[in-house]
């Protein structure tokens, strides 16, 4: 029942913040050093390089670097990793390999195919419109369901079954801090910080979030269901110990509403009539200049060739 959360290392966390500092701090000189706010070596790169160049990236990758900084330092170090090896290919003149020319040649081509694809695909900038967005909110509202919530706090009492001796001082502790609960004037939130075996938890007082039904353990999901706002359960056995529960709040299930999703519902529209407008002007491309194909050759192009 306890969340979890994916952490990073601190030793990642804290090299990451050095870089973002470094990053930051040649950014404020840029203006003196050419605007070069990295380097390695002899290569460095602009503010406009590396804006370039995350602009190259995917919507969620672009999203993600916006809200952390960390992450835009391991952008710089990876673009500046990157430069260093086209210099060294330059240098040694690997673009000049025919093989490596022939794939530059074939990957430019694909580059440059895409690009323009996207050019004649992109929507006006005024798609979608406010009306063509509310229209795209009324028809998905089930899918903007946000389902019933509970803020829960608990008091654990760690016993794994199968110690006889354990589980019977886990049910002690648990009938004395049922107990202590009872009295008149208990404060849930101190005795959870100083009976509770989730130190985490009994640190807030036991609190440990907002939870859905879907998001509960089953052993307690009717227990927690059942409870009023301010009430505390009776000690709950799960597998890993007793469970004392309160619900500290609740919130009945809702639509999200147009303002929170709005973004989300024009960039999922753009993309969708921008993938509309590719395979329509590729059809119209084909009609106009009908493929021929030689079926025959064709089945012997994954055919292996003969030694």
């Amino acid at each position: 029942m306890r969340p979890t959360r994916r952490t990073v290392p601190r030793n990642l966390r804290v090299i990451a913040a050095t870089i973002a500092l470094a990053i930051l701090a040649m950014g404020h000189r840029a203006a003196a050093a050419g605007d070069a706010i990295a380097r390695v070596g002899e290569t460095e790169i602009t503010s406009a390089e590396l804006r370039a160049y995350i602009e190259t990236l995917g919507t969620q990758e672009q999203a993600a670097i916006a809200k952390d900084p960390a992450l835009l330092a391991q952008v710089a170090r990876s673009y500046l990793a990157r430069q260093a090896v086209l210099k060294e290919a330059r240098a040694k003149k690997w673009d000049q390999d025919p093989a490596a020319k022939a794939q530059l040649d074939r990957v430019r081509d694909q580059a440059l195919t895409e690009l323009y694809l996207r050019s004649v695909s992109e929507p006006p900038a005024s798609y979608p419109s406010d009306a063509e967005v509310q229209a795209a909110y009324d028809a998905n509202k089930g899918a903007l369901q946000v389902p019933r919530r509970f803020r829960v706090a608990q008091i654990f009492l760690g016993a794994a079954k199968g110690d006889k001796d354990a589980e019977e001082k886990a049910r002690k502790r648990a009938d004395d801090v049922a107990k202590k609960l009872e009295r008149k004037g208990a404060d849930f939130a101190a005795i959870a910080g100083a009976e509770s075996d989730d130190k985490a938890s009994g640190q807030r007082g036991g609190e440990i979030g907002w939870l859905t039904e879907e998001q509960m353990v089953p052993g307690i999901r009717a227990t927690v269901t059942g409870l009023a706002e301010g009430a505390v359960s009776a000690p709950v056995r799960l597998d890993d110990g007793w469970h004392v529960l309160k619900m500290l709040e609740t919130k009945p299930a809702s639509t999200r509403p147009l303002a929170e999703v709005r973004d989300a519902i024009a960039a999922q529209l753009r993309a969708d009539r921008a993938r509309a407008n590719r395979q329509a002007y590729l059809a119209s491309l084909l009609e106009k200049n009908p493929p021929a194909i030689n079926e025959l050759a064709l089945s012997k192009v994954l055919a292996k060739p003969a030694r």
